[in-house]
């Protein structure tokens, strides 16, 4: 439980779950979405992605080369 509100307790990351909340994105669209809002790494956007999968609020899925992330309704 504490993983999930440390993961929660980053503004980044909770807009990383807004964008997610419309539904499955692939890892381009997240750092699109993020970039759009303010100068942001791809390398950044992964590590919080790799928090928010770890702490069991997102879920990420291949199809071929790319990464599919959407929110795991198991973790909230």
């Amino acid at each position: 439980m504490d993983a999930v509100f440390e993961a929660l307790g980053d503004a980044t990351r909770r807009l990383i779950l807004r964008s997610l909340a419309a539904g499955e994105q692939p890892a381009g669209a997240v750092v699109a979405a993020l970039q759009a809002r303010g100068p942001i790494s791809q390398p950044t956007v992964s590590q919080h992605l790799r928090v928010l999968r770890e702490a069991g609020l997102v879920a990420v899925r291949a199809e071929g080369t790319r990464r599919l992330y959407s929110i795991d309704p198991s973790g909230l």
